[in-house]
């Protein structure tokens, strides 16, 4: 169980939210009268309030908050695993509070602190892979090499739609980075190991842990 216990949360995670979509009544920042989710003009956001934008008391509430709950417990494990495979100790305790603070800081997303907590979760997600990416690149797994630098180049634009309020487009590139990153992340739990991230000199040897 716990060799899967990143797969398993998101897999709850994805059938939560789902089913949240399902349930919600309608209405969106684009047309208030529209009925039920619209995954090309509804942000996720729009299921964690009490009230829908129609007005309509939200069913979808309780199930969208377990989804994010799962994603968060999700991603936090992913980079507590990802801290015990890198032989660089830094590195390594970056990850790991990377982690316990995405489990313990990504729910309050739900909360009225919602916009200050998705750039902290946003900021965290971003530290974490790029840690992540800058050892993936020095290593043989040339796929996921790839997909790190096509994952990171779809979160910076995500966050630019944002900053910059392009409701429109962000809201189908939310979905593609949430996408992406759920890819990337499966890909780097089970393709990746601790060999993988071993610092190597130039004439092949290894490079000791450090404390830097």
């Amino acid at each position: 169980m716990k060799k899967h216990s990143v797969l398993l949360c998101i897999v709850i995670s994805v059938l939560l939210i789902i089913t949240a979509t399902l349930l919600y009544p309608g209405g969106s920042l684009f047309d208030k009268n529209s009925v039920g989710f619209d995954w090309t003009k509804n942000f996720i956001s729009n299921l964690f309030p009490a009230k829908a934008i129609n007005g309509s008391d939200n069913p979808s509430r309780i199930w969208a908050i377990l989804g994010l709950a799962f994603h968060s417990i999700g991603s936090g494990i992913f980079f507590i695993h990802m801290s015990k495979k890198m032989t660089d100790r830094h590195s390594a305790k970056v990850l790991n509070a990377v982690g316990i603070a995405t489990i313990a800081l990504d729910v309050l997303i739900v909360t009225p602190l919602h916009d200050v907590m998705v750039m902290v979760s946003s900021t965290l997600s971003l530290l974490g892979l790029f840690y992540c990416t800058v050892f993936i690149l020095r290593s043989k797994r040339h796929v996921l090499k790839f997909a790190c630098v096509i994952c990171l180049l779809i979160f910076y634009y995500t966050l630019y739609l944002y900053g910059f309020g392009n409701w429109a487009l962000l809201a189908i590139m939310q979905k593609v980075s949430f996408i992406s990153s759920t890819l990337l992340v499966l890909g780097m739990e089970y393709f990746t190991n601790k060999e993988d991230f071993i610092q190597r000199k130039p004439d092949g040897q290894t490079i000791p842990t450090t404390n830097r």
